[in-house]
C-alpha cells in the first residue's frame, strides 16, 4: 500500500468539493480547479475527510495511488491558501517591476525581458526577490521555471536568476586557480 496514497486529505472550513464520477471540482475562497481522477482509482467522501483507494494492485495503479492524493491535496491547499515560490536576483543593473501583468526585468541583455503572467498567476516584486504566485502549483512552478532558465546563476560571479533556497554552485576563477598554485 502507498504511504502517501493512504492518507487520507483533509477539507478545511470553506472549501467546496464536488465529485462527479471521476471528475472533481475544488472550490475555495482563492478560486476554483478541477481535476480528472484515473479510472483506476476510487474516491471515498465522510464528510471532511477524503480517502483515495486503488481498484487492482498492479503497478500502474500503485504509482498513480500516491500521486493523485498529493494533487488533490495541492488543488485544496491552492484554493484556500494558495501557492507562491520566490526567486532572487543578483548582478550590476539587473532590475525588475511589474507592469500590469508583465514582468519586465532588465537581465544584462541589450533589451528587457519581458514574461507575460498566464491566467490565475500573478507577480510581485520587492527588492531583489520575484514572487510568482497562484492556486495552481504545477503551472506555478513551471513559469518559476521559465523566467529562472532566461539567465540562470553563473558559476564564476553568482549573477544571474536562481530559486530562493536554491545554492548554486560557485567556481574559482583564473586568478584564484593560479594563486593558490595549481
Amino acid at each position: 500500500m502507498s504511504r502517501v496514497g493512504k492518507l487520507p486529505v483533509q477539507i478545511p472550513d470553506g472549501v467546496n468539493v464536488e465529485i462527479i464520477g471521476q471528475d472533481v471540482k475544488v472550490n475555495g475562497p482563492k478560486g476554483e480547479l478541477s481535476l480528472t481522477l484515473s479510472n483506476r482509482l476510487v474516491l471515498e467522501r465522510n464528510e471532511n475527510i477524503i480517502t483515495i483507494s486503488r481498484k487492482a494492485d498492479d503497478k500502474i495503479s500503485r504509482a498513480l495511488h500516491g500521486l493523485w492524493r498529493v494533487l488533490l491535496s495541492n488543488a485544496i491547499t491552492g484554493v484556500s491558501q494558495g501557492w507562491d515560490k520566490k526567486l532572487d536576483f543578483k548582478g550590476v543593473g539587473y532590475r525588475a517591476e511589474v507592469q500590469g501583468n508583465k514582468l519586465v526585468m532588465s537581465l544584462g541583455f541589450s533589451h528587457p525581458v519581458e514574461v507575460e503572467a498566464p491566467e490565475g498567476i500573478s507577480f510581485n516584486v520587492t527588492k531583489n526577490v520575484i514572487t510568482v504566485s497562484g492556486i495552481d502549483k504545477q503551472l506555478i512552478g513551471q513559469v518559476a521555471a521559465d523566467i529562472r532558465k532566461i539567465r540562470p546563476v553563473e558559476p564564476y560571479k553568482g549573477k544571474g536568476l536562481k530559486y530562493i533556497d536554491e545554492v548554486p554552485r560557485r567556481k574559482l576563477g583564473k586568478a584564484a586557480k593560479a594563486a593558490s598554485g595549481k
